[in-house]
């Protein structure tokens, strides 16, 4: 490949060139395992991927083993591989895709999935597993779209169920026979299967009732009836990330990343994240201290976010940023946190961050009413809002991000009239205060995302609203919030209806998948490439129904396609919480009193709960 005659072409090369700091450079001999860690989006996006650069760090590590990279191109550089009859090629050889060992793709959002089969058809790889021989890579997947693997079934030989740092090693260990050439591929997928935490679909045969819902799976082999989720029990003592790949060019969040504790114990109903990765297993402070202090010093990153679903939950949270904030700020290094909660004690943290600099500032009430947040767990109060409110504008910041979600159940007017009080309040608030020294005039960002059912959450039995719906209710949303000091955006229903298909989809749905990609979909996650028209055309060529998995509501008894999964939580506590949720009663987080959730996992220094 010529790749510097390729780049004068492309508007960002350096999403191609590789070469960045603290990138691997091994020599490659005949027994090296070559595995590409596949991003199936752009290189801006998929390096601000955390887990990438756990991944990469960790199989580089290893002796026997290469971990490159491969984002997905964008257009232009598609077009010119295209032009040239050229193959899609790792950033660290410029190795095409095909002569690699292992392809492994992270699933982080559905609407990726047509760029997964593109990444592989510039690849030269066949899509459909079944017609891919010995000689072919082996494609696996992993991450948190996992938990319902079966719309990517045909195309995926593995898939990488739950946490992956010593899942991955253990199927290296597997591999290395098939390498070895001492196994055949069938062989392989064989004991691959009978590995805590492995799905191989090949083995598992989706069957049907006459009205098209499952009844369950004919298992063809000696594997496992129900896949169980992997976790790493003693987080503080694993795997640690102790560097990070410098990219040459800006990326969506650039920055160090330092991940904190992982699980949630909040319970939030809508939140598939807080359900699937308990329990709650924290790092010890010095830990943190230690990776972030590696880190920097071999990154010159010059801002660290502290990384989890709930940073403010850390149960040292508060000492732990003061450490941070009085170690670095000499060196002007900022500390910023994820979406923060909506209480007094989140404000405090954030007095000790602004020391450094004022990083933005967001929250995520979810809803817009008491009543609506008592429906979805969510634990906010209005006077946790009215309290931050009137804290952080005191403090100095004039700018505020709130986050929503539209179409959740029970619904109605007054919820979504909630959204608009809450933005006023926070202008209100401002203009009562005059704080001293801000110029600048407060601006209230509201942003509504249309609401996803998903899969092993309380709420994967609801039906989700329908386009129509969810227009008239953004529309609702645009003649309420018309105060000049309040900006709103929205996401476009059509792409959150097409994410709800493959959020709660079974095999059928592949065929579809393939034929809106012969069509010419990709990067559908983009507002400029996504046509819902062409996925309508998809789907009716393929005599399948969107609605059958999106807006159906579905019984407590119907067999749904992830049931082949087993993520630690009970059936019977998802149901229950559904039933509170209709009724609107909260449950306790579980650091507090046991919810009886399922998840029992004996953790080294603690019970499942997080707590000493």
């Amino acid at each position: 490949m010529n790749l510097e005659a390729l780049l004068r072409n492309v508007e960002k090369p350096s999403r191609y060139i590789g070469g960045e700091i603290n990138t691997f450079q091994k020599e490659i001999t005949d027994s090296t395992i070559r595995f590409a860690f596949a991003f199936p989006d752009i290189y801006e996006v998929g390096m601000s991927h955390l887990g990438m650069q756990i991944i990469y760090r960790l199989l580089n590590e290893q002796d026997n083993v290469y971990c490159e990279r491969v984002f997905a191109p964008w257009v232009d550089m598609e077009a010119q591989l295209r032009a040239n009859n050229l193959k899609l090629v790792t950033l660290e050889t410029k190795t095409a895709l095909g002569d690699l060992d292992i392809l492994g793709f992270t699933l982080q959002y559905e609407l990726s999935y047509t760029n997964i089969l593109n990444m592989l058809n510039l690849a030269g790889i066949e899509l459909l597993s079944k017609n891919r021989h010995e000689k072919d890579p082996l494609i696996v997947a992993g991450g948190p779209c996992v938990y319902n693997p079966e719309p990517l079934a045909d195309f995926i030989d593995i898939f990488f169920i739950g946490e992956a740092e010593e899942l991955l090693l253990e199927f290296i260990e597997v591999y290395k026979l098939y390498k070895d050439k001492k196994i055949s591929k069938h062989d392989l997928l064989i004991k691959a299967a009978n590995i805590e935490g492995l799905y191989v679909p090949k083995f598992y045969e989706p069957e049907y009732n006459e009205d098209g819902t499952m009844s369950g799976y004919k298992v063809t082999e000696d594997v496992p009836k129900v896949i169980k989720k992997r976790i790493i029990q003693d987080f503080d003592s694993g795997f640690q990330l102790e560097s990070m790949i410098v990219p040459f060019a800006d990326i969506v969040h650039d920055r160090a990343m330092v991940e904190i504790f992982r699980g949630c114990t909040k319970g939030c109903r809508f939140c598939q994240a807080g359900m699937i990765y308990r329990p709650v297993r924290e790092k010890k402070p010095e830990t943190i201290m230690d990776n972030v202090e590696k880190i920097m010093s071999s990154t010159g990153f010059e801002e660290m976010s502290l990384a989890s679903l709930s940073t403010m939950d850390y149960s040292q949270i508060g000492p732990l940023v003061k450490d941070l904030v009085g170690k670095y700020e000499v060196d002007n290094i900022g500390v910023s946190l994820p979406s923060l909660r909506l209480d007094s004690f989140s404000v405090d943290v954030v007095k000790d961050i602004q020391k450094i600099k004022k990083t933005g500032l967001t929250f995520a009430p979810e809803a817009g009413t008491q009543r609506l947040r008592d429906v979805i767990n969510k634990g906010v109060s209005e006077q946790n809002i009215a309290d931050t409110f009137n804290s952080i504008f005191s403090l100095g910041w004039h700018r505020v991000k709130l986050y929503f979600m539209i179409g959740l159940p029970t619904e109605t007017t007054e919820d979504l009239d909630g959204i608009s009080e809450i933005a006023n309040l926070g202008t209100y608030t401002f203009k009562q205060l005059k704080p001293e020294g801000v110029k600048k005039s407060v601006q209230v960002t509201v942003s509504t995302s249309c609401f996803v059912p998903k899969p092993f959450t309380p709420f994967q039995w609801m039906g989700q609203d329908d386009i129509p719906t969810f227009r008239q209710k953004i529309q609702h949303l645009r003649t309420k919030l018309i105060n000049r000091k309040v900006v709103y955006n929205y996401h476009d229903p059509e792409t959150s209806l097409l994410e709800g298909v493959f959020a709660r989809g079974d095999r059928k749905i592949g065929a579809a998948l393939l034929r809106a990609f012969e069509l010419g979909c990709k990067f559908d996650g983009w507002h400029e490439y996504f046509h819902y028209d062409v996925w309508q055309t998809a789907f009716e060529e393929t005599h399948l129904e969107m609605s059958f998995y999106n807006t159906r509501e579905r019984a407590y008894d119907e067999y749904l396609p992830w049931d082949i999964l087993d993520p630690g939580i009970h059936k019977s506590y998802l149901v229950s919480e559904y039933e509170n949720a209709l009724n609107a009663v909260v449950t306790g987080d579980c650091r507090d009193s046991c919810t009886g959730c399922g998840v029992n996992v004996q953790i080294i220094g603690g019970d499942c709960y997080g707590n000493a």
